[in-house]
């Protein structure tokens, strides 16, 4: 079994800053890359930002306000969202590809979600 944690959401003011974090446990042999995804209501759950290997890749709309980073000894990666706006606000999810045993395939993993709420 593999789960994957999430906290750190919130309510802040426009302007403000929280960071997320994510932790996955289990059966883990490797995680070939975590992200944060996230959803408001019904809608499509929407891509906002991904780490994998040395790479990043960032939705237009959090570029140079969101920051994700990974620390791999813990499996954990991290969201930083600076300068939020009311219209970050959303169930962010985490996300990671992971592998179980050494020849297994990736599979995904999502965490239960958490809340971000940016209102004054």
């Amino acid at each position: 079994q593999v789960q994957l944690v999430e906290s750190g959401g919130g309510l802040v003011q426009p302007g403000g800053s929280l960071r997320l974090s994510c932790t996955a446990s289990g059966s883990i042999f490797s995680i070939d890359s975590m992200g944060w995804y996230r959803q408001v209501g019904g809608s499509e759950r929407e891509l906002v930002a991904i780490s994998r290997g040395s790479s990043t890749i960032y939705a237009d709309s959090v570029k140079g306000r969101f920051t994700i980073s990974r620390d791999n000894a813990k499996n954990t990666a991290y969201l930083q969202l600076n300068s939020l706006k009311s219209e970050d606000t959303a169930a962010y999810y985490c996300n990671a590809l992971i592998r179980r045993t050494r020849d297994g395939i990736q599979e995904p993993y999502w965490g239960q979600g958490t809340q971000v709420i940016v209102s004054s």
